[in-house]
């Protein structure tokens, strides 16, 4: 059945506001918030990695919706034409390109900024949005830990190349996709690929969405010392119903089927649909509410679901020491020098 995306008639352009969640006016604002509230977006470029699903898909449709110009990032080119088409019938005569990019191969990755960068004169919203989890120890070909450099490295590689074109941009934003994971996360700066520690398949996802946590405030920090007006914020989705547990090559045994299995059941039973796990990411990407480094999630309890609000960020992601530290790593693994 084909889902309709629900498009204002009328879409006024708020004042910006640089209010603290604290306040009681900011709280009834979000309390209330759906995509309706997303202004015109006419003239606004917009790059999502991972758009052909779940948030990321989402994401994507509500923005071509607002007559943004949407390039969406797929694995491959019948995912991305399989994806245009779904927007295109969702909202038609919505503004689409697409772009093919493997996340893990870091020559892919530079491939596509070139292209984007060829084609495009600015880029006023990157969404770090791709991500895999539940994958065994896989490794790319620089011997970099699949989840890691799909979800952290790949991202930060193309954000650095895409530079030039965020700052051709007024007041352009970075919004990276981060998890409740993030919580449970710990990055071991002398191990990051899991070369000496026991692997783990749950860790190791903890690891890259904190990891995309710690990347979005210490971007927001180097925006300021660079004195850009760009904004880079983080977001989770709390528990929504994606695929992004089994959404990977990642060979079919036993074990990688009963976790697709128990995925499936959390997505059936406990999960919100991905309409709305995406609209923290939204909001992120386009509400003139938010300030640079601000984390947003679902205000619900256990931040699970829910309208999205200005939550917390665990105190590892908020350590610029180890913040610096993997900037530094992540630069190195990438070969590429970010602000």
């Amino acid at each position: 059945m084909r889902r309709s995306v629900s498009v204002p008639m009328e879409s006024p352009v708020k004042t910006s506001r640089v209010v603290e969640a604290t306040t009681i006016e900011e709280k009834e604002f979000m309390a209330h918030w759906t995509p309706n509230e997303i202004a015109d977006l006419s003239g606004k470029t917009v790059l999502i990695t991972g758009a052909n699903s779940g948030i990321g898909f989402e994401t994507a449709a509500q923005l071509a919706a607002r007559s943004a110009r949407v390039v969406v990032s797929c694995r491959s080119q019948e995912k991305a034409d399989q994806t245009l088409q779904r927007i295109q019938q969702l909202v038609p005569g919505a503004q689409l390109s697409a772009i093919t990019m493997e996340l893990s191969d870091l020559d892919s990755v530079a491939r596509a900024a070139d292209v984007f960068l060829s084609t495009h004169g600015q880029l006023d919203c990157l969404v770090n949005n791709a991500g895999v989890m539940g994958l065994p120890l896989l490794r790319n070909a620089r011997g970099h830990e699949m989840v890691f450099a799909v979800s952290h490295l790949g991202h930060f590689a193309l954000t650095a190349q895409l530079l030039p074109a965020l700052r051709a941009a007024t007041q352009a934003r970075v919004v990276t996709v981060s998890s409740l994971a993030a919580r449970k996360g710990q990055l071991l700066m002398n191990d990051l690929h899991w070369q000496h520690t026991p692997y783990s398949k749950v860790a190791a996802y903890g690891r890259a969405k904190l990891a995309n946590l710690s990347f979005a405030l210490e971007l927001q920090r180097r925006f300021d010392a660079a004195g850009m007006e760009a904004l880079s914020l983080a977001a989770h989705p709390g528990y929504a119903a994606t695929n992004v547990a089994y959404a990977s090559d990642a060979p079919a045994g036993l074990r990688r089927r009963l976790w697709e299995w128990i995925a499936y059941l959390g997505n059936r039973i406990l999960a919100q649909p991905a309409e709305q796990g995406a609209w923290p990411t939204l909001y992120a990407a386009t509400s003139p509410a938010v300030s640079g480094g601000d984390y947003i999630g679902p205000a619900g309890p256990f931040e699970f679901r829910g309208p999205p609000t200005k939550v917390a960020a665990v105190a590892a992601a908020q350590d610029p020491a180890l913040a610096a530290e993997l900037w530094r790593q992540s630069e190195d693994l990438c070969g590429v020098r970010l602000l």
